[in-house]
């Protein structure tokens, strides 16, 4: 008998059901701490020389290395850890290599400290939404902001580009910018989640 196989079986994409939502050692997570555990070299490494090939290769790598973590979350199936340490690197990576461009004064700390202030307001958000059994996603100005984000760190470190620090200051503003019209977004949505569940509460 001929077996007969559902046509968009080959877009499936398989989820390896060793990883639980609870799951801790999953090769999402043991990228996402290595980004963790790595960051404090690469602050070293900007406070000393922030315009070295070694400080800017050090830093491409640990930001691509989010995407790939991402790309195993989503292939092996999310995790409550990695939920909350893949936020937690992030912001230890960006916000780290940030406050190290200023004590190396490539950086003005006023941009640098709202954007610091956003992120730890929407963190302290979202752990608020999540102890309320919410979840926002990630929207795509999200995303762009943290690209822009880690482009300005990225003009700053690499030698060809250090010198035009108006380059690398304009990029800076750019994602301030973005940092707090996706806060905004942020809050509204979750907001906007938050007034939902009252009303599907009050209506049980």
């Amino acid at each position: 008998m001929a077996n007969h196989h559902h046509p968009d079986d080959s877009l499936i994409v398989p989820v390896d059901d060793r990883y639980g939502p609870g799951a801790l050692l999953t090769p999402a997570n043991v990228i996402t701490v290595l980004r963790l555990v790595l960051s404090p070299l690469l602050l070293v490494m900007i406070v000393e020389d922030p315009s070295s090939w070694a400080a800017f290769g050090f830093w491409t790598i640990l930001a691509f290395s989010d995407g790939i973590d991402g790309y195993l979350a989503r292939r092996h199936g999310t995790t409550r850890s990695g939920a909350f340490l893949d936020p937690l690197a992030d912001k230890v990576l960006v916000l780290g290599a940030m406050f190290a461009l200023v004590a190396a004064d490539r950086f003005w700390v006023v941009p640098v400290a709202i954007i610091a202030v956003r992120e730890v307001a929407i963190s302290v958000f979202r752990t608020q939404l999540g102890r309320q059994g919410l979840a926002v996603p990630a929207r795509t100005l999200g995303k762009i902001k943290t690209v822009v984000q880690e482009s300005a760190v990225a003009l700053a470190l690499l030698p060809i580009t250090a010198d035009a620090e108006l380059a690398a200051t304009m990029v800076l503003w750019v994602a301030v910018g973005l940092t707090i019209l996706s806060g905004a977004q942020y809050l509204l949505d979750g907001r906007a989640a938050a007034t939902t569940m009252g009303r599907r509460t009050a209506a049980a």
